[in-house]
């Protein structure tokens, strides 16, 4: 069963590896319409965070980022992927997986979380709708 202070955490982390994703890719899109989805989608997920951490702060709860090792991991294996022929429907497949990887996270979360209302299930719902909506935008680059 999880607590509200680890569905806390994974909402923080999945948003900041959302960031990160975006980041990584942003500089190799082409497409102007697919850099404004993402520049748009990391500031969805940046507001997911800061939300996120009011709530932790409030709470007087201490929630870890990722790994810095993690991060530097997921950055290179990123830009590897995006060197090739067409990179921005890489891109936008590679932020379908991602974002299908989230709302899959997210959703086991909320049904082991015993709590099924207040702000953490809220934060968590928008995470899930965030991810689901970017999919949906995603498949337009494809």
């Amino acid at each position: 069963m999880k607590t509200g202070k680890d569905v806390l955490g994974s909402v923080i982390k999945t948003a900041q590896m959302g960031q990160l994703g975006i980041e990584a890719v942003l500089e190799y899109t082409r497409q102007p319409a697919l850099q404004e989805a993402l520049r748009s989608q990391k500031q969805e997920y940046n507001a997911i965070e800061k939300e996120a951490v009011k709530i932790a702060k409030e709470r007087q709860w201490e929630i870890k980022n990722l790994n810095p090792a993690v991060k530097q991991m997921a950055m290179m294996t990123t830009r590897m992927r995006v060197q090739g022929k067409d990179p921005d429907a890489t891109i936008a497949a590679m932020m379908i997986q991602g974002n299908t990887r989230g709302s899959i996270k997210t959703l086991k979360n909320l049904h082991r979380y015993p709590e099924s209302t207040g702000r953490i299930c809220a934060i968590s719902q928008r995470l899930l709708d965030c991810e689901t909506d970017n999919i949906v935008q995603m498949q337009g680059f494809v």
